[in-house]
């Protein structure tokens, strides 16, 4: 709680000294007590922890919003592929994908992912799975979505430990 609190604190002074541009007395002095009131705040909230002050983990969101990207770029074009088609054969799916993130920042990061990627909707999400509407059959494969939940989780500082077998939700 007390790294989260300094790291919320080296940012918020950052972003305030970017914003404002001075260095005079008045507004460092007024930052330094908008910084304190918002850290105050924040540990009477209790929501003081890694999800609150994630910036630590800079460096492996950007590497997963890189390989995020590559993927959206490779839906994009099965899903223009597929409309293009004189016959645009189509073959709407739900799967539900276990999800074995453990913080709430991490499962998010992973539906949110999901929707993200064209073709793809996170449509419910439960404690242990997402429901997910895939428009091309070959989108719902479920190693698509294990390396993708790891990829999230590892983001945000998230292990993840094993996957169940994901279900057809058709078949329940």
């Amino acid at each position: 709680m007390v790294r989260s609190a300094v790291l919320l604190a080296i940012i918020l002074a950052l972003y305030w000294i970017g914003l404002s541009g001075y260095f005079t007395t008045m507004l460092l002095t007024l930052g330094g007590i908008s910084i304190v009131l918002v850290i105050y705040l924040c540990k009477r909230m209790q929501i003081l922890d890694g999800e609150t002050a994630p910036y630590i983990y800079i460096p492996q969101t950007l590497y997963y919003f890189v390989w995020l990207g590559k993927e959206i770029v490779k839906a994009n074009i099965a899903v223009v592929k597929t409309v293009l088609k004189p016959d645009m054969v189509i073959t709407p799916t739900l799967v539900k994908v276990p999800v074995k993130n453990k913080s709430d920042l991490g499962r998010s990061m992973f539906a949110n992912s999901i929707t993200l990627t064209p073709g793809t909707v996170s449509v419910d999400f439960d404690a242990d799975e997402i429901l997910v509407h895939a428009l091309l059959k070959n989108m719902a494969d479920p190693e698509n979505f294990v390396e993708m939940a790891e990829r999230a989780g590892a983001s945000v500082g998230d292990k993840i430990t094993s996957h169940k077998t994901v279900s057809n939700a058709k078949g329940q």
